[in-house]
């Protein structure tokens, strides 16, 4: 599991993005499934409205086995806005460009 705030507490904020990519890519390489976790979709799933950040943020996780959402008020929009973003990125890595 990649908690992203214990590993920032582990490696500082300025490595956080570099070691998490590190821990991805060598888990894949070994076949090793990955759940990314902590502050997910954090925003969304609280108030309602992501940030621009947890949008873009979605598309550094699809490398991951699952990814998990804390609870709230409105996880529902979060899983849907999850499953949309997914797809979105496996679509543009495909090769598959969806008229919008």
């Amino acid at each position: 599991m990649i908690a992203r705030g214990d590993l920032a507490v582990e490696c500082g904020w300025e490595r956080l993005g570099d070691v998490q990519e590190e821990i991805l890519s060598i888990c894949n390489a070994a076949h090793i499934p990955v759940i990314w976790a902590a502050q997910v979709l954090e925003s969304l799933v609280k108030t309602g409205v992501p940030t621009s950040a947890e949008i873009t943020d979605v598309a550094s996780g699809r490398r991951a086995s699952c990814i998990m959402l804390n609870r709230g008020k409105h996880i529902l929009e979060a899983v849907s806005t999850l499953v949309v973003q997914s797809q979105l990125v496996h679509s543009l890595v495909s090769g598959y460009f969806p008229t919008v």
